[in-house]
């Protein structure tokens, strides 16, 4: 199994209801590529942090092996919210490991 996690900060010229909207659309459409993509185990993307943490949104995702994480990242459903992320996003972080 390989663990995938992703962690984002959202542009800080965001607005507070369009901090909300893209996280909750960012939430949307990473979950839906779960069930579109085979060998995905588990795939969760949080959006309410605690007031703790530095970054506002999280991926927490597990996949079967790293050639089902990479076929993840190649799909279009993938490619197409990795897009949008990126528009809405100003720091990413990422750890990938073998569990």
């Amino acid at each position: 199994m390989v663990n995938h996690i992703v962690l984002w900060s959202l542009k800080e010229e965001l607005s507070e209801q369009e901090r909300k909207d893209a996280a909750a659309r960012i939430k949307r459409e990473l979950e839906a590529v779960r069930d579109q993509v085979s060998g995905v185990i588990s795939l969760e993307v949080v959006i309410s942090p605690l007031s703790s943490s530095n970054r506002d949104i999280g991926l927490i995702s597990v996949f079967e092996s790293e050639e089902a994480l990479q076929a993840y990242q190649i799909s279009p459903a993938h490619v197409a919210a990795a897009g949008y992320v990126g528009s809405v996003t100003e720091q990413r972080t990422c750890l990938d490991y073998k569990a």
